[in-house]
């Protein structure tokens, strides 16, 4: 037996009256989903818990079948776990974005979409000149960077993520509590030492968003994992564009595949994770493959985007998977870690419509098409996410 994964990051959403009072996956031609719902099960699924805040690595972690509860210790360490950085004893990991601040306001949290290869001149610069032996930064994907922090307490300062308060002041949601003070400076300070870098000067003069201020946020220590086989007796990998995810994939001891030309966005490399994954399933039995998309478009505001990123997947990734493994035995899931509603530009801690698809059972789903209000109709709910990879695999 073969198990599937795809996860589309923030993908459900709220009735949008740009979309006729219709949700991005209802409106979305997505007829690969519909056409397996109609054959397989849908549902509602908690991704989150009311003592944790609701991101993609609560979420993620809740439906490869881990209890955040027990197992969540910040959103950092987990990504440095990817770029393969240990922690020091005493030792903090913040996520440290590249953003860009105008007039005040978060006015793009990743910078424009700053290359990676931009944003790495720029954190390499910052390591050099306010880099310590107690302070480090570490280059990570585009956006995505890390800082390592050593000394007391800041593991208890109240971050805020940058995506939380796009068009909002950053004033009142600068760090505060433990530390929160050294923090908010290395921030602020940071856009003086980025304000007039040669990268930041070449992406203003092409009419392009400048990275002009580092963002702390997602901190954390070190995290330990049961393995994934220990727990389900499967062995897999995890594809990704994002550290994060990838992150959480070595924690489980999930092999990690890197997949050319993946960038976490629409232009991202969708048919290359479809062959990955086949590849994956022809020496193991387990392959969660993740997209980004559809979580950015959602915290830009950016309805068509969103659309797109659910067609892509159905059409270029689910698709083809699904032509390929014809006449084996296999079940495949598709869901999203949690909303990211196109009019809050947040992630929500609401249910999430699940789809499984079993291909030794096809005598008729609980619905007629993959989405949120045909997953609410089915009067299935599964309360304890984390239960849901336990049945996927075992039933």
């Amino acid at each position: 037996m073969k198990y599937v994964v795809i996860l589309c990051d923030g993908m459900s959403d709220h009735p949008q009256p740009e979309f006729g009072g219709k949700t991005p996956m209802q409106v979305a031609q997505k007829p690969n989903m519909d056409r397996i719902c109609a054959a397989g099960e849908t549902g509602l699924l908690n991704t989150g818990v009311p003592e944790l805040p609701m991101g993609s690595d609560v979420g993620n972690m809740t439906v490869l079948g881990y209890d955040p509860r027990k197992y969540y210790s910040g959103r950092a360490p987990l990504e440095a776990l990817n770029l393969g950085v240990e922690l020091a004893k005493g030792e903090t990991a913040f996520r440290c974005n590249l953003v860009h601040i105008k007039d005040g306001v978060m006015d793009d949290y990743s910078a424009g979409h700053i290359s990676t290869n931009d944003a790495g001149e720029l954190i390499k610069m910052l390591g050099k000149r306010v880099g310590t032996d107690k302070l480090r930064f570490v280059p990570g994907t585009q956006y995505r960077h890390l800082v390592m922090i050593k000394g007391a307490g800041f593991e208890n300062a109240k971050c805020t993520p940058p995506h939380d308060i796009s068009g909002k002041k950053i004033e009142a949601f600068l760090p505060t509590g433990a530390k929160g003070g050294e923090l908010k400076q290395l921030m602020l300070d940071s856009q003086f030492l980025l304000e007039g870098h040669e990268v930041n000067r070449e992406r203003r003069s092409e009419g392009k968003k400048t990275a002009n201020m580092i963002w702390l946020w997602g901190q954390g220590k070190g995290v330990e994992f049961p393995s994934f086989e220990s727990r389900f007796h499967v062995k897999g990998a995890v594809i990704s564009a994002v550290d994060l995810i990838k992150g959480l994939g070595r924690a489980l001891s999930l092999d990690v595949i890197e997949v050319p030309g993946v960038t976490g966005w629409i232009d991202t490399n969708f048919k290359g994770k479809a062959d990955a994954a086949l590849k994956v399933l022809k020496k193991k039995d387990f392959v969660f493959v993740h997209f980004e998309v559809t979580d950015e478009a959602g915290h830009k505001g950016d309805h068509a985007t969103k659309v797109k990123g659910i067609e892509a997947v159905d059409a270029q990734v689910l698709g083809p998977i699904l032509e390929a493994l014809k006449g084996q035995d296999f079940k495949l899931m598709i869901l999203p870690d949690h909303p990211t509603p196109l009019e809050t530009r947040t992630h929500a801690n609401e249910p999430v419509p699940y789809l499984i698809f079993d291909s030794r059972k096809q005598e008729g789903g609980s619905a007629l098409a993959y989405d949120e209000a045909s997953a609410l109709s089915t009067g299935k709910h599964l309360v304890q996410g984390w239960d849901m990879m336990e049945r996927f695999i075992k039933e």
